[in-house]
């Protein structure tokens, strides 16, 4: 069996000496006999947090301001008195029946124009003035009576906002709410068509009332419009969020607030939002989320290689952007535990991948692990999701794994995160921006960002990724694989940097109103680096460029640009033209290379910044968390991890399986 043998009986405990383990429970899905064994046996495995109510409204408020608390007192006081610490979750990612059947103009429609319906999750427009009421009303009433709760150590704000495609909504009120951000955005009108070049297929608008949203048209719509829609949507879940911690931080002062993000989703700026956080958290499906991140025919292979233990930079990309978004700190606050239900394919990880999972979030500066679930529910839509316990109640195959961090948590301290010596720049505006004008099928920004941070992680180098609010000037080297437009100061900032930057293709090639820059791309970034792109192609799979680098070829495939320049090449395409410039300290990529030839450039961009890169082996990684060098082996055979000699190793040993973790301070 995949997950392997497994023996584990309830009497079985380990001492909780560390606070770094949590779970996600649901006392409302449970007999109120079995909470007490429950809470006991938490702390027996060494959890100290738990996460709850965050989908619990009908039974805290059955009817219209009728509240229930009692059960949710009862099971804070049988949490808190096994001496866990419960994060509460608001429970506005799931109205009641009631709320929806007296309010129904609240429920979210979809791009197809059609209302989504009551009976899963995420069933509000963010747009919603009544909804926003609603939720802050509950909110209220949790932070009022629990606020002060010496078991409440923190607050969850509702949960996983964007799931299932639901940052967007297309109905009525999303249209009015829309109209009135158009006009505080744009002033006039007229100002409005100008910016949106409407006199374009005579698309001109005569007031803000006209302006529908972009779906639903004959072809495309004007790229402007849609671009503005997705900014509106994005302050539309930020403007929500805020709401709730307003009352949280007025109602229950010295408790943390954080949300819990999701791998890959990109329909709302989540560095805006994380601004009234403490810290962020994200949901980590390493299975699960192959799918999600590689969904390209190309991709098959690899698909097939890392099915049972996740890509080696899949988890990594997301604990070190959300890093970025909590000064340093973050949560896993779901952790995957065994096979989910919801993926095309479910497999069950390869024993020792939940070990492996756990420890590194820990290695990239996660001050929790929160398994998803303590125990499988036998109804509803997650009956098939496994938990830490099976629906009777014995232990699955991820419990021992959790139990084992645990122990090896007891003798090791674990100290902050120090800045990496490379920073990634991330933008969501400019993966909106190639969402609604790709150009290629297959330009993903994700991707593309993901590919680069990929070829520094295979030199065992760390990465830091960072917003356009980050400070970059201490960066040895920062990456930057795509910027499609940005505010005159972030231009500033990169553009005073005296290190090692990369910029990728498309840099520039947009100004804030979606139009092409009047000097041609990539606009603002000729002052740095004095270039024109004179033409762009997107290549079908099976199409590419051959790149020329020195010695050796390379290929280019989905992206290639045509460059008018005078500056150094260190690349050129195969009929000479520049592939790679550079002035100074600062390169222009005009293309997407293939994975190798990537490897190379950045092997040369880490050597010029002073750097030491050295290549991996395939599926092994590192990960430094201060004194403490971690190594994650996801390769199918046993692996010696680059140790130094005399190496004292604190987890593991100089050789590791499939699914295996080593660390070890150097001597």
């Amino acid at each position: 069996m995949a997950g392997g043998v497994f023996r584990l009986t309830h009497g079985l405990s380990v001492e909780r000496t560390s606070e770094m383990l949590g779970v996600c429970y649901y006392p409302e899905q449970w007999a109120e006999a079995r909470w007490a064994d429950d809470a006991r046996r938490m702390a027996d495995m060494g959890l100290a947090y738990v996460r709850i109510a965050e989908f619990a409204w009908a039974r805290m408020e059955p009817r219209e301001g009728e509240y229930e608390w009692g059960w949710l007192d009862r099971a804070i006081e049988t949490l808190a008195g096994a001496g866990l610490k419960i994060v509460l979750g608001t429970p506005t990612a799931t109205p009641p029946y009631w709320l929806i059947a007296k309010y129904p103009e609240i429920l979210p429609v979809g791009i197809d124009g059609r209302q989504r319906g009551f009976g899963s999750r995420r069933h509000v427009s963010f747009s919603s003035a009544v909804y926003r009421r609603e939720a802050r009303r509950i909110v209220d009433a949790m932070a009022t009576r629990y606020g002060s709760h010496p078991g409440v150590a923190g607050w969850q704000t509702d949960n996983e906002y964007g799931c299932h495609d639901t940052a967007r909504s297309y109905g009525d009120l999303d249209r009015e709410a829309f109209q009135v951000w158009l006009a505080e955005r744009y002033g006039s009108i007229e100002a409005l068509n100008e910016a949106w070049g409407n006199v374009f297929w005579s698309m001109e608008y005569p007031d803000f009332g006209a302006v529908g949203l972009p779906n639903a048209t004959v072809t495309e719509p004007n790229p402007s419009h849609a671009l503005d829609f997705a900014r509106f949507a994005s302050d539309m879940v930020v403007e929500f969020n805020r709401a709730q911690t307003e009352i949280l931080r007025r109602k229950s002062p010295g408790r943390f607030i954080t949300h819990n993000f999701m791998q890959r989703t990109l329909t709302f700026d989540h560095f805006r939002l994380a601004e009234d956080l403490d810290f962020a958290s994200w949901d980590s499906y390493p299975l699960g989320k192959l799918e999600v991140i590689f969904d390209d025919d190309r991709d098959a292979e690899l698909k097939r290689t890392y099915a049972r233990v996740g890509h080696p930079d899949g988890p990594a990309f997301h604990h070190d952007l959300y890093r970025a978004m909590g000064n340093g700190r973050f949560w896993v606050m779901e952790q995957q535990p065994g096979p989910v239900n919801w993926a095309p394919w479910n497999p069950a990880p390869v024993s020792g991948a939940v070990r492996l999972w756990t420890w590194e979030a820990l290695a990239h500066g996660a001050d929790v692990v929160s398994y998803f679930r303590w125990r499988q529910p036998p109804f509803a839509q997650e009956q098939m999701h496994t938990g830490l316990h099976r629906p009777d109640d014995s232990p699955d195959f991820g419990a021992e794994e959790a139990m084992r961090v645990a122990e090896e948590l007891k003798s090791l301290a674990l100290e902050p995160t120090a800045p990496a010596p490379v920073a990634l720049f991330f933008d969501y505006q400019t993966a909106w921006t190639y969402e609604v004008q790709p150009q290629g099928r297959d330009f993903d920004y994700f991707r593309l960002c993901f590919d680069w941070y990929s070829a520094v992680r295979r030199l065992g180098i760390d990465v830091d990724i960072v917003g356009s609010g980050h400070d970059l000037a201490d960066y040895p080297v920062v990456l930057v694989p795509s910027l499609a437009m940005a505010e005159d100061a972030v231009w500033q900032r990169l553009g005073r940097r005296t290190k090692t930057t990369l910029y990728g293709p498309r840099t520039g090639s947009k100004t804030l109103n979606m139009g092409i820059p009047e000097t041609l791309p990539p606009g603002p970034l000729a002052e740095t680096l004095p270039l024109r792109v004179l033409q762009v192609e997107s290549l079908r799979p099976g199409v590419a460029h051959t790149l020329r680098i020195g010695n050796r070829t390379g290929s280019a495939s989905r992206w290639a640009e045509r460059l008018e320049t005078d500056l150094d090449a260190d690349i050129r395409f195969d009929d000479g033209t520049p592939a790679l410039v550079r002035k100074g300290q600062q390169r222009y990529l005009a293309c997407w290379p293939d994975d190798e030839t990537l490897v190379d450039i950045m092997t040369d961009l880490m050597r010029d910044a002073g750097l030491e890169p050295a290549l991996l082996p395939d599926g092994l990684r590192l990960r430094r968390r201060g004194s403490i060098t971690f190594a994650f082996n996801r390769n199918s055979q046993a692996m010696e991890v680059p140790a130094p000699a005399g190496a004292r190793f604190v987890v593991g040993g100089r050789t590791i399986p499939n699914g295996g973790v080593a660390a070890w301070r150097d001597e």
